[in-house]
């Protein structure tokens, strides 16, 4: 066994980040806003703009404290008030929910589609109607999610909000340079969402940004990101806002990590294409691909699939006893759970799986458990094929990040075929 963890994904420092990180304290700028800030967005602005074959994009960015932060701009940017329903992708992360009901308004989750995992173009129409025909509005704005990096159908996506007139927020938090048709993730949808949470292809340590329409819509979401605060020499507020704006510090580290935001990209690639070789002969085990050329995911996390018939050792112990310890890498927490297992919860061959790696020293973890499940939005309108709950059941994620090694990968796919009992 190793004796070294291999995570899922931790970002790789370029080098640079201290020299933008010493520049901000030796001038003292080390509060929200700054130098930093100001050309970390310009930036993010030339790498989001850039469009393989085609004219350079117009989009403004503003750098914010988290991604979260950014869903909740930009979906109060759209109008989104109390009392509003906003439909969102039900197989993602909680980031891309919560900020719906922080504005009072109803989440309406939307199930996905089998080739990219993301929300379905027929069944969030179906959900259009059905809001309209049963509360006499249309949905306020439409949440769709690059799941794990691989962008969902923009075009027919696109299609059905323009059809109904309805703003889209691409959540793109996990998708940070994929591209569809060439163009880059959150460019095509009202606002785009990017994170740059530790995990992420890039890091501000934590932070954010949105990728707005044009600069007076970013000059509005920095309004609400610093407190609503209105241009006299005093404190004056017409409207609520919120300290939201991204600091000149974690700014210096986003921009040394722009200087190797492209070699980030490529490894994770060149890692799905590893798996792709190394598994190519494991019968029961598939790993989530671009559907066709017109999608380029970042594969920011290295997915798979296991068969349900597939025995792996030790799945008889499986979801034997709750977790104690933390959960979700080194800032996880654990809140005592009622039972070890759940109505909706990952076979117990998938769960095998990672207790193996676990011993093993590999984190891995279950794809992210759809929002239709949760406990906390039992009450929610969803509109679900099933889609999501069968890939839930037995999906699984690899390491994937800058730190992972090519010897890594043959470590782990060796791991998972030494656990799978022929």
């Amino acid at each position: 066994m190793r004796k070294e963890r291999i995570y899922l994904c931790l970002a790789h420092m370029s080098g640079k980040e201290q020299d933008f990180i010493k520049e901000a304290f030796d001038t003292n700028w080390v509060v929200p806003m700054g130098p930093n800030v100001n050309g970390f967005e310009k930036d993010l602005e030339k790498f989001v703009n850039n469009r393989e074959g085609g004219e350079p994009l117009d989009k403004a960015v503003c750098c914010l404290s988290a991604g979260t932060a950014a869903v909740h701009l930009a979906l109060l940017a759209c109008g989104v008030e109390s009392g509003d329903e906003v439909i969102v992708q039900s197989f993602t992360f909680c980031a891309s929910s919560h900020p719906i009901k922080y504005l009072g308004a109803t989440p309406v989750f939307v199930d996905s589609e089998r080739e990219t995992w993301n929300m379905d173009p027929d069944l969030l129409e179906e959900a259009i109607k059905d809001r309209i025909a049963r509360t006499g509005r249309k949905p306020k704005a439409i949440v769709s999610v690059a799941l794990y990096g691989m962008p969902y159908q923009i075009d027919r996506i696109m299609a059905v909000a323009d059809r109904y007139g309805i703003h889209v927020v691409e959540d793109a938090a996990e998708g940070f340079g994929s591209r569809f048709d060439g163009r880059v993730l959150g460019t095509f949808g009202r606002y785009g969402v990017l994170s740059f949470n530790g995990n992420k292809m890039i890091t501000t340590s934590g932070g954010g940004a949105l990728i707005c329409p044009d600069e007076a819509s970013a000059r509005e979401i920095l309004y609400y990101a610093t407190q609503a605060r209105e241009a006299y020499p005093y404190y004056q507020h017409t409207d609520i806002g919120y300290n939201y704006r991204m600091s000149n510090i974690c700014a210096g580290i986003g921009r040394g990590q722009m200087t190797v935001v492209d070699e980030h990209i490529a490894h994770h690639r060149h890692v799905q294409a590893l798996y792709r070789e190394l598994m190519a002969d494991i019968d029961g085990v598939s790993l989530h691909e671009n559907p066709s050329a017109r999608y380029d995911s970042n594969f920011w996390l290295c997915a798979i699939t296991i068969d349900p018939c597939l025995k792996v050792k030790g799945q008889e112990n499986a979801y034997k006893a709750a977790i104690t310890g933390a959960v979700g890498g080194a800032a996880g927490v654990t809140h005592a759970a009622a039972s070890a297992v759940t109505d909706c919860q990952p076979n117990a061959n998938v769960e095998a799986m990672r207790m193996a790696l676990d011993a093993a020293n590999i984190e891995a973890r279950p794809v992210w458990k759809p929002m239709h499940k949760q406990p906390v939005y039992k009450d929610a309108p969803a509109y679900v094929n099933g889609v999501s709950e069968d890939i839930f059941r037995v999906g699984m994620c690899l390491p994937a990040g800058p730190y992972v090694t090519d010897d890594d990968v043959r470590y782990i796919v060796d791991t998972i075929k030494a656990n799978i009992i022929r």
